[in-house]
């Protein structure tokens, strides 16, 4: 795996880990913490188990044992959180731009999962259905994960006033930055789909991601060191990366 790759497994597991101790730490589900929404039902201990598990299948694809296996399996449990929790509010999830959002970023983590399944070394004896099984998620997860970005494209021109206002001021231009980043979403979802230029589209979203952690969301972490959500937000980012 090239140097990109490797650091983009640890950069996508160090959140998962994140989430998963946030879980344990707050014993509940919570609006904006991936995967599960804040309406499941389950209480402290899903919570819990939540938590645990995150913290083990992060862990294991950050040190690249039973990666694979890790990736699949948190990929199949972020991907059924979106279809049989998030849906639960469906109505909440189309006209509502937070829940809509939360949705895909869930969403976009399960593909991303799958990606990394796609990249790794099997680690132990499969089947050849199990092999069979896991390069379709990986194939699959592509095209997921690039649908999603051409959602949040979208968002950035429906909500651009909004948005503008996460922007710190002392960068002009808010509005120009908002449908920049909304047309480079699509743009690097559009190469990765079809493969034109996808690795450089690939690269450019990791990229401008790992940007937003630096400029956006660590400043407002260190503002307010004891708000969680900010502190998800930045996680959210860097896993995307």
């Amino acid at each position: 795996m090239n140097i990109l790759g490797k650091l983009g497994r640890i950069f996508f597991a160090i959140p998962i880990v994140a989430f998963g101790v946030q879980y344990i730490s707050y014993g509940r589900f919570m609006g904006g913490l991936p995967p599960v929404p804040p309406w499941a039902p389950g209480g402290p201990i899903l919570a819990y188990v939540t938590g645990a598990l995150l913290v083990v299948t992060g862990v294991s694809i950050a040190i690249n044992i039973q990666a694979r296996f890790a990736a699949t399996l948190l990929g199949i449990f972020f991907f059924l959180c979106v279809v049989l929790l998030h849906t639960m509010r469906l109505g909440s999830v189309i006209h509502n731009g937070n829940d809509r959002t939360r949705a895909l970023e869930t969403l976009a983590f399960a593909a991303a999962a799958w990606i990394i399944t796609g990249s790794l070394p099997a680690g132990m004896r499969v089947t050849p259905a199990w092999e069979k099984f896991t390069s379709f998620l990986a194939k699959a997860g592509l095209y997921v994960f690039a649908a999603s970005m051409v959602i949040f494209g979208v968002q950035h021109f429906m909500y651009a006033p909004f948005i503008a206002t996460l922007i710190p001021p002392w960068i002009p231009g808010h509005l120009f930055w908002v449908y920049f980043t909304g047309l480079g979403f699509i743009a690097a979802a559009i190469a990765m789909a079809t493969g034109v230029q996808a690795r450089l589209g690939a690269t450019l979203l990791g990229v401008m991601f790992l940007l937003w952690v630096m400029v956006l969301h660590t400043p407002r972490v260190l503002a307010q060191p004891h708000n969680g959500d900010e502190l998800t937000s930045l996680f959210v980012a860097l896993a995307m990366c």
